[in-house]
């Protein structure tokens, strides 16, 4: 089936939820199942996002608002250049973070999140479908651990993903759904499956039903 418009579709919560593996597994279903399905992640490739990766791994290289203009910086072109094209073709977007990660991680900093949530929303395309991916610091830690020789000295701390996780699991809209990724993978994708495919038919028909 072909959808009648474009589709984006987030996935967000604090690092050692699995939310890119849920991502590219989501991405995988959909063009298996026949959509027209792009993938895209934040930070992006773009100078501003490679900027923010380098940055990251030096705890005080950059203030709260010089790290914000980072990521408003990387999104506009991101937005410009991937999302609002693609959406335009009628493509289904699977988004690895979006400016909810902005609001939550540079909220925890200090920063007004309803003033980032309204820079973002000044000029970032909406998503459809967000799914907030919910785990307890530690045992995301945990898993970065197992995962990574070298930790994120910047971001991945337990006090400040506690903070970053409030604000993510105060998040609410018709489009958005809090999935609890302390399970296992296929536990977790299953839940997000369920709500994707329906959703998608019935753009296809035409007419959405509440997301």
């Amino acid at each position: 089936m072909k959808l009648k418009k474009g589709v984006l579709i987030v996935l967000d919560g604090i690092d050692g939820t699995g939310k890119t593996t849920q991502a590219k597994r989501l991405l995988e279903a959909l063009r298996s199942r026949g959509w027209d399905a792009v993938y895209f992640r934040e930070p992006s490739d773009s100078k501003w996002g490679l900027a923010i990766k380098r940055k990251a791994g030096v705890a005080g290289s950059l203030s709260p608002k010089e790290e914000l203009d980072l990521f408003l910086k990387d999104r506009k072109e991101n937005v410009r250049d991937n999302i609002k094209p693609a959406l335009a073709k009628k493509k289904a977007i699977v988004c690895d973070r979006y400016y909810f990660s902005t609001i939550a991680y540079q909220g925890a900093r200090g920063i007004d999140p309803e003033m980032i949530r309204v820079q973002n929303e000044s000029f970032a395309a909406m998503p459809d479908l967000v799914f907030i991916l919910d785990i307890p610091p530690e045992k995301g830690l945990a898993r970065i651990e197992i995962s990574r020789e070298k930790m994120d000295l910047h971001f991945e701390k337990e006090d400040y993903l506690a903070k970053v996780r409030e604000i993510f699991r105060s998040f609410r809209g018709k489009n958005i759904h809090h999935i609890d990724a302390s399970r296992s993978e296929d536990a977790t994708y299953q839940d997000i499956e369920k709500i994707v495919f329906p959703y998608l038919e019935s753009i296809a028909r035409e007419s959405p039903p509440e997301p």
